[in-house]
C-alpha cells in the first residue's frame, strides 16, 4: 500500500512538473517518437517533392525530440487538395506540413466563396526558393522563340486548373498573345516533361527553373531546350545570359501589367511550407526555427549542391505577410489577374 502510494505521488509531482514547463518545452518534449508527414501537393519525382525529401532527410536534426520525417504525395488541384487538407481534416499538433504550389495557394483568391481553403490563413513555416518560371519546347521543335509561339501554334502540355502549368501558358496565351493550344490533364510535371520528350506535345509553361535543373541538369548542360518566356521576380543571371524575353516585356497594357505583377508575385515565395490554422503557437515557432537551421547546414547545403538545386530561404512571416497582402490587392486587378489565368 506504501509502495502504491509513494508511486502515485512521484506520478503526480512528475506531471505537476510538466505542466510548469514554459510551452516552448513542452513543444519540445512534444516531438519526442513522433512521425512528422510532410504532405506534397503533387506528384513524385517533381522539383516540389525533390525539395520535400532533402529536407525530410535533415529536419529531425533541427527539431528537438528528432521526429522521423516522412513524406506524403496528395496532388491535385494544382496542390489545393493538400492544403484543403492540412487546413482542415489534418491533426492539428505540428505533425502534418503542407509542401505547396504558390499557384495552389493563390488560387483561392479568385475562387471567392468556392474556395477550399483560406490561404491567408495558413501558418507559414519558410519558402525555400525564390523561383523565375520559363516556357520552353524541345531543341528539335520549329517553335524556338517567344516571335515563333506568336505567330505560330504551340501545344503546351498542362496540368489542372490551378496548377502553375496551367496557369502560366493560359496567362501568356492572355497577356503575351501566345498561340498555345492547351492539352490539359497531366498529373504533374514529370509526367509533362516526359510527354515533351516522347512528343506527345511540343512545350511546357510554368516549369520553375530550379527544379529544372534539377531534374533534368544534362538536358539543361547540354543547351537541349528552346527557352521562350521567362517570368522572375528578380533576375536571374543564367536566365537573362540565354538572352530568354520577360514576360513583362511583352505585356503592353498598364493594367495587365498589374495583373502580371499580382500573378508572378508568387513566386517570392516559391517553395512555400505551411500548416493548419489551429497548430499551436509555440509549435508553429519551433517549426519555424528548424526550417531557419536547416536551410543554412552545411550537410544539407552540400547534398543541394550535388543536386544542382539552389536553396533561397524566406522566414514563415515574411511568406505570411505577403501572401496576405495579396488578398488584399484592389477587386480590379484581382479581376484582370483570374481572367488572365481562368478559362
Amino acid at each position: 500500500m506504501l509502495t502504491k502510494s509513494l508511486t502515485i505521488t512521484a506520478m503526480t509531482a512528475s506531471l505537476a512538473g510538466a505542466t510548469a514547463l514554459p510551452h516552448a518545452a513542452l513543444a519540445q518534449v512534444f516531438y519526442e517518437g513522433k512521425t512528422v508527414r510532410i504532405v506534397v501537393g503533387s506528384d513524385a519525382g517533381g522539383g516540389f517533392d525533390t525539395f520535400a525529401r532533402l529536407f525530410a532527410r535533415h529536419l529531425d536534426r533541427f527539431v528537438p525530440g528528432a521526429p522521423n520525417f516522412v513524406v506524403q504525395n496528395m496532388p491535385g488541384a494544382g496542390s489545393g487538395n493538400a492544403a484543403a487538407y492540412v487546413a482542415h481534416s489534418a491533426a492539428k499538433d505540428g505533425t502534418v506540413i503542407a509542401a505547396l504550389n504558390p499557384g495552389g495557394l493563390i488560387a483561392p483568391l479568385f475562387a471567392g466563396r468556392g474556395a477550399k481553403f483560406d490561404a491567408a490563413k495558413l501558418q507559414y513555416l519558410a519558402s525555400a526558393d525564390t523561383t523565375a518560371r520559363v516556357c520552353f519546347t524541345m531543341k528539335n521543335s520549329p517553335i524556338k522563340t517567344a516571335k515563333d509561339a506568336q505567330t505560330n501554334e504551340v501545344i503546351i502540355g498542362a496540368g489542372a486548373v490551378g496548377s502553375s502549368s496551367f496557369d502560366y501558358a493560359y496567362m501568356h496565351q492572355r497577356l503575351n498573345n501566345m498561340k498555345f493550344k492547351i492539352v490539359a490533364g497531366y498529373k504533374g510535371m514529370a509526367d509533362i516533361l516526359l510527354a515533351l520528350e516522347r512528343g506527345e506535345v511540343q512545350g511546357i509553361c510554368g516549369y520553375d527553373w530550379t527544379g529544372l535543373k534539377a531534374v533534368r541538369p544534362q538536358f539543361v548542360a547540354a543547351g537541349a531546350f528552346n527557352y521562350l518566356l521567362q517570368v522572375p521576380v528578380e533576375p536571374v543571371a543564367d536566365l537573362d545570359d540565354l538572352k530568354i524575353p520577360k514576360a513583362a516585356d511583352l505585356t503592353t497594357s498598364a493594367e495587365d501589367k498589374a495583373a502580371l505583377e499580382l500573378l508572378a508575385g508568387q513566386q517570392l515565395f516559391g517553395r512555400p511550407y505551411a500548416v493548419a490554422p489551429e497548430v499551436p503557437a509555440d509549435k508553429v515557432a519551433l517549426l519555424r526555427k528548424a526550417f531557419a537551421d536547416v536551410m543554412k547546414d552545411k550537410t544539407l547545403l552540400d547534398e543541394v549542391e550535388k543536386l544542382k538545386l539552389t536553396v533561397a530561404y524566406a522566414p514563415g512571416d515574411e511568406v505570411q505577410a505577403l501572401i496576405q497582402k495579396m488578398y488584399a490587392s484592389p477587386a480590379a486587378v484581382i479581376e484582370r489577374a483570374k481572367d488572365a489565368i481562368r478559362p
